[in-house]
């Protein structure tokens, strides 16, 4: 089988710990991007924060792309054109702050390049640390976010996080998909749209088959583009539930385990070929 798509996480995946991708991990990457293979970013993070590694590997100059905010948006790197893009309403986005608050968990949303809050916390000073975007802590909600956001989090405590979205669940999975990126983030975007569902969006446009695509990830939100492609892979770090759904175990972020990926399944098999 020939591969023609690679869509891989960011943080715990393509990222080693300190945020930067190793050399021999970057090489892989290149060297697959000239053979032919379509390379996608594939993130809960805002696009902002995704843009400076797209520049590192050149997508714009070889035609990847980034699927930011969980699948909200999903961009063409080569035209810097947004072709999909499913955001929450204004309406549902203050709704969830509101049980956000009924239920004593941090809550943040994103205007633009923004987070906003209305208690700034540790959580959302990850996402910071993790984004570089700017934090604005407002003190009604309502007027700040007078368009329709992105996506939005609930933070808290992972054991307690867990007990709110067992709560959550079945009241709001009609209105919107949720899902944890991190134990401590419960996230919250458009219905239908997931990693997975924007992967496959993607792979039709591009005249890709499905069983013609590798994803790689390590998370919660990564298991419907697990599910979806033709070869899922969880990298070594990765939560026990999604490695039981992979196809492939690969090495840790630590161990270039995306490298490891691309050398085996795209460069070996063409090879062979």
């Amino acid at each position: 089988m020939e591969y023609k798509i690679v869509a891989m996480d960011m943080d715990d995946t393509l990222l080693t710990d300190d945020q930067k991708i190793s050399e021999k991990t970057k090489e892989a990457i290149m060297e697959a991007q000239k053979s032919g293979t379509t390379v996608v970013l594939a993130s809960g993070r805002p696009t902002y924060a995704m843009k400076k590694f797209a520049k590192e590997l050149e997508l714009k100059e070889y035609g990847g792309y980034i699927l930011s905010y969980n699948g909200s948006i999903v961009i063409d790197c080569a035209r810097d054109e947004v072709i999909f893009e499913n955001c929450l309403s204004q309406e549902l986005a203050l709704e969830l702050h509101k049980i956000s608050q009924e239920h004593q968990v941090f809550y943040h949303t994103y205007i633009g390049d923004d987070i906003i809050t209305t208690k700034n916390n540790k959580y959302t000073e990850i996402e910071y640390d993790l984004t570089g975007m700017k934090i604005i802590e407002v003190d009604n909600l309502e007027e700040k976010v007078t368009s329709n956001p992105v996506k939005a989090l609930m933070m808290e405590d992972p054991a307690y996080l867990k007990e709110v979205e067992d709560r959550l669940r079945p009241l709001l999975e009609s209105k919107v998909n949720l899902f944890r990126s991190k134990p401590f983030f419960l996230e919250f975007t458009a219905k239908g749209v997931d990693k997975g569902a924007m992967l496959a969006k993607l792979a039709d446009r591009l005249g890709v088959r499905q069983n013609q695509v590798i994803a790689i990830g390590d998370g919660y939100n990564d298991l419907t583009m697990i599910q979806y492609a033709g070869l899922g892979v969880a990298v070594d770090n990765a939560n026990d539930q999604l490695k039981k759904k992979a196809d492939y175990i690969t090495t840790s972020n630590m161990e270039d385990g995306v490298a490891k990926v691309i050398e085996e399944f795209i460069f070996a098999k063409r090879s062979i070929a």
